[in-house]
């Protein structure tokens, strides 16, 4: 039986850290006034003035949020949500 999966990617420790401490809101100031956002948003509207401004992505460097982003991709092919709830379900059985 093969059990190869795709390896010859390094995955440093402190990315791993990285992705387990996001915080699930980040927050945003604008007209004075802060409000809480999704980490993941890339725009977001000032609850003041309605502006839409941008939050993530200003420069051509990677964020921890793009690894998100590739999972999330990869979370919409058909069969995957299954695979995701499955092992949710294992981690939250086992966390260690």
């Amino acid at each position: 039986m093969s059990t190869h999966l795709a390896s010859d990617v390094d995955v440093p420790p402190a990315l791993l850290d990285a992705v387990a401490a996001l915080p699930l809101a980040r927050e945003v100031s604008h007209c004075g006034k802060a409000f809480a956002v999704s980490p993941f948003d890339l725009y977001v509207t000032c609850p003041v003035c309605k502006a839409r401004f941008k939050v993530r992505s200003f420069g051509a460097v990677s964020e921890i949020e793009d690894v998100f982003d590739a999972v999330f991709a990869w979370m919409n092919q058909p069969g995957a949500a299954e695979l995701v709830q499955k092992r949710r379900l294992e981690i939250a059985q086992d966390p260690d």
